[in-house]
């Protein structure tokens, strides 16, 4: 089996997948990519599966060591990638020799997601190679990356003495390029859920894959009995504070806080990029343009997946 060695880990650097489904009613968050259409169309375009685990990179990325040839894909947020000091692209197949692969800065957001054929194959916890930062468990020793680990990854590839990739790429002009700054949501029906989409909000740096935390102009606490309540990755709920919290996918599956309303899932990949300190603000839809945008967001990733399956 073939091991990549962490030179260096970047900032956080996890093993993702889709997620866990299933186990929500036992208090087991979802986990995964927070983004898992940017992870599954880069399975797409290095041939695996969509499910296939990958690497999730915040901020900086890791330094690799790759004992053999590979076929990896970087898609999300543009990464200052480089294979032995040579340059490589986003959204696209790129074979790369054995040698060090070096995965740099994030620019123009905060994530990115690398695949390589035959997936990250770590040990599955409850049906996925998810980390859980949170709980501990799944990834690599649930936990992130760290230098000196060795990760089970990928198919060998044919030696070539310099890096391969076609002219052709996935257009990322969405999701991930689009005005990461402004959310949309469905509120309920009360005061303070309208007033979330009244001002701009700054992320807060204490946010992290449980929640996208927001500073601002704290919200009227609404009365409740405090009762806990089911919620789910996309509900924004509100504090005692008044400085809401958008639910990400290492987020409880219950909750105590009042809910706002939630963010529409085809938007849950632009909160993923977006960096401490920038701002966001959240423009509130009805149900029917809910679900007209994921219709939207759906027929366009089908046209991707099409475009990728004719060129491989």
């Amino acid at each position: 089996m073939s091991r990549w060695e962490v030179l260096s880990p970047g900032v956080q650097t996890t093993v993702q997948d889709q997620g866990r489904t299933g186990w929500r009613h036992l208090g087991v968050a979802r986990a995964g990519a927070l983004d898992p259409s940017a992870l599954a169309l880069a399975n797409r375009l290095v041939g695996n599966a969509e499910s296939c685990a990958g690497l999730e990179i915040v901020l900086q990325g890791p330094r690799l060591r790759l004992p053999r040839p590979s076929l990896i894909a970087l898609v999300g947020a543009h990464v200052q990638a480089s294979w032995n000091d040579l340059p490589l692209p986003m959204g696209r197949p790129i074979h790369v020799p054995a040698g060090e692969l070096k995965l740099g800065a994030v620019r123009d957001g905060a994530r990115a997601w690398l695949a390589m054929t035959g997936g990250m194959d770590v040990a599955p916890t409850l049906g996925s190679r998810s980390t859980d930062l949170r709980g501990g468990f799944g990834g690599h020793e649930g936990r992130a990356l760290r230098a000196g680990d060795l990760l089970p990854a990928g198919s060998a590839h044919a030696a070539a003495p310099q890096p391969r990739f076609p002219a052709w790429w996935i257009d990322p002009d969405d999701p991930w390029t689009v005005d990461r700054h402004v959310l949309r949501y469905v509120p309920l029906h009360h005061a303070a859920a309208s007033a979330l989409g009244t001002q701009r909000w700054r992320v807060h740096p204490n946010s992290n894959r449980q929640g996208l935390r927001l500073d601002g102009a704290p919200l009227e606490a609404q009365d409740g009995s405090g009762i806990s309540e089911p919620v789910a990755v996309g509900t924004l709920q509100l504090p005692p504070d008044g400085q809401p919290i958008l639910l990400l996918a290492d987020a409880q599956t219950v909750g105590g806080y009042p809910r706002l309303g939630h963010v529409v899932a085809c938007d849950l990949g632009r909160a993923a990029q977006l960096r401490p300190g920038e701002s966001v603000h959240f423009e509130p839809i009805d149900l029917r343009q809910a679900r007209a945008l994921a219709l939207g967001y759906q027929h366009r990733l089908a046209r991707l997946r099409l475009a990728i399956a004719q060129r491989l």
